[in-house]
């Protein structure tokens, strides 16, 4: 049975978390955000699509990719991040989501309205049949 989660849309606002999906095959989710969509009974995802900022140029405001989710483990930043410094922030813990290679959409999902995104839970049928972002979020409340 479907369930509303196990696509699991998150924000990407840099290159280098785009790089790492692509190039190593893993995302990072803090512990308090993964805390928050199990509590919505939202957690654990199957696929993982990425929504874009503007920082992406002519990809930005929409999901052109996604990938099927193949583990996700607890982690410290240090764990993801071993040749940065060592401070309070690198004893921040994570759930890496280990991932297949992406997958372009054929088209992307494009957000109508600008609006800050980090996490929209979906089900596989929802995220395949939407055209838009909004379709998803009227199906969300996070």
């Amino acid at each position: 049975m479907a369930r509303r989660g196990e696509v699991l849309i998150a924000v990407l606002n840099n290159q280098v978390d785009l790089a790492i999906a692509r190039e190593q095959y893993w995302y990072r989710i803090p512990m308090a955000q993964s805390e928050k969509l199990k509590q919505q009974g939202h957690w654990s995802p199957k696929w993982l699509a990425f929504y874009q900022t503007k920082v992406f140029g002519t990809e930005a405001y929409c999901v052109n990719y996604y990938a099927s989710v193949r583990r996700i483990c607890e982690v410290y930043r240090w764990e993801l991040f071993p040749d940065q410094p060592k401070d309070d922030r690198s004893e921040q813990r994570y759930q890496k989501l280990e991932l297949s290679p992406l997958e372009k959409l054929a088209q992307p999902l494009v957000s109508q309205r600008l609006r800050p995104i980090t996490f929209i839970p979906t089900t596989w049928d929802q995220f395949q049949a939407a055209s838009a972002i909004e379709e998803l979020l009227t199906h969300s409340n996070t």
